[in-house]
């Protein structure tokens, strides 16, 4: 290959050079084909070429692909608008549309900021955060990110938002089992509201199912009524980050849905364009909405390709695809399905030392010794020699970090398209098996010693 001058995430790696998608698979240019079990970055919800969204993407183009914001609204925006409300619950009926996740989560600070200011609170600018958490990669989502590893180069940079434990129940903090623990992680962000004031703080944001940062942690039942409940209580607002979850990734439209509570500001992104369009959205409640509607009417916030009626147009053709098709409805029983295969593998390899998640983003935590806990030396890069293995045997899983630190642990994340079949689901256990058992013959002692 000659010189490629793309900046590639590793510099010196040679990357395999994709031809085309269809369905669960993604085929390069050498003819090898790759189950694509981690649907990307957890963004190819309904899988690769639906020729309906082509179709979509298509007609839209044959019209208009660009319009500035600030200059016209189109047909394609305010009919996606429209869908996400009539789809969602409570009233989270607003939608500011834009381009990336770390977007969507600034988008929905400044929003929660600015709600206070035109309420003429000017004290409240702090937004809280988890540690073992991930809400983007610009300058304002990296400080309310508890992400150890992707923090490390720009902490002088960054506002010091993460607050208080994640709710890691595999690696309690406090030690304890839950529901007996009284939910101390989620305590413990009252205890911090004193701390600050609860007049410096404008809102607090958590992943309903923790992505990157933790392999899909899982709250335990009432975590989150708790968490909502404080919120409420010293009236900070309370924003899911569901860039990752949202639109049946988990079973619902929204994973708040599963703890029964309605966010006052949602993230959204990677499903919402199914990987065929790039497009998030902050999507705002009424009452948060209300002050600035009476006030400034104006959101300070935005980008050049924001609301584009491009795509606007996926989007919208995604979700109606989903809706069509009931595949949502379909969810839990294929994440039933793969779990128990997955729990099967957990009886042969050692390695695998917890299993968890939501619908069909589920986590994997590798450990060096399960009894224990114990995680594999950093030394080793457990979690990128996982990822290797698997693309070897044709088989695309997502990385995690792990450990209470955010430092000392690893796990991979299990994330198909929701179109999956059962069949699939099958294959997919089968390569994953293939690649634990090429782990295990790396480090047969599992002690972490390279043969």
């Amino acid at each position: 290959m000659e010189q490629s001058y793309l900046i590639k995430p590793m510099l010196d790696t040679n990357y395999p050079v994709i031809d085309y998608g269809k369905g669960v698979y993604l085929y390069d240019k050498e003819g090898k084909k790759y189950l694509d079990a981690s649907s990307g970055a957890v963004t190819a919800n309904i899988g690769h070429g639906v020729e309906e969204i082509i179709d979509a993407m298509h007609e839209q183009a044959k019209k208009v692909s660009f319009v500035y914001r600030s200059q016209f609204t189109s047909e394609a925006a305010e009919k996606l608008a429209s869908k996400i409300a009539e789809l969602t619950n409570g009233d989270l009926n607003w939608s500011f549309f834009v381009n990336s996740g770390s977007e969507a989560t600034e988008t929905a600070m400044k929003i929660a900021i600015q709600h206070w200011q035109e309420k003429g609170i000017t004290t409240k600018t702090k937004v809280l955060s988890r540690w073992v958490s991930y809400h983007g990669i610009t300058l304002g989502a990296l400080s309310l990110s508890g992400h150890t590893g992707r923090r490390a180069r720009f902490v002088p940079l960054l506002q010091d938002f993460p607050v208080i434990h994640p709710p890691y129940c595999y690696r309690c903090p406090y030690h304890l089992e839950a529901p007996g623990c009284g939910h101390l992680c989620a305590e413990e962000l009252e205890t911090v509201i004193k701390r600050i004031g609860a007049n410096q703080i404008a809102a607090f944001i958590a992943e309903p199912v923790i992505g990157a940062a933790g392999g899909a942690i899982t709250p335990p039942k009432d975590y989150f009524k708790k968490i909502k409940e404080i919120c409420e209580r010293n009236e900070i607002l309370f924003i899911a980050d569901e860039v990752m979850t949202g639109f049946g990734r988990t079973g619902k439209i929204l994973a708040s849905e599963h703890w029964g509570i309605t966010p006052d500001i949602v993230a959204l992104g990677k499903g919402m364009g199914a990987g065929y369009a790039p497009i998030a959205a902050a999507l705002v409640s009424d009452h948060v909405m209300e002050p600035i509607l009476s006030g400034s009417k104006s959101v300070m916030s935005g980008h050049t390709l924001s609301a584009n009626p491009q795509s606007c147009a996926v989007s919208l053709a995604v979700l109606e695809y989903i809706e069509k098709n009931g595949i949502i409805d379909e969810v839990e029983s294929k994440s039933c399905y793969l779990r128990n295969h997955l729990e099967k593998l957990k009886n042969e390899f050692e390695m695998i030392g917890d299993i968890r998640g939501k619908g069909l983003l589920i986590g994997i935590e590798l450990v060096q010794n399960r009894e224990l806990k114990t995680p594999f030396p950093r030394k080793m890069l457990a979690t990128q020699k996982m990822i290797e293995l698997a693309q070897n045997n044709g088989l695309l899983i997502y990385p995690a970090g792990a450990g209470i630190d955010g430092v000392n642990g690893d796990a991979i994340i299990i994330s198909p398209p929701l179109t999956i079949t059962k069949r699939e689901l099958e294959e997919l256990t089968r390569l994953l098996k293939k690649t634990f058992q090429d782990f295990a013959a790396l480090y047969p002692s599992n002690q972490g010693e390279v043969v």
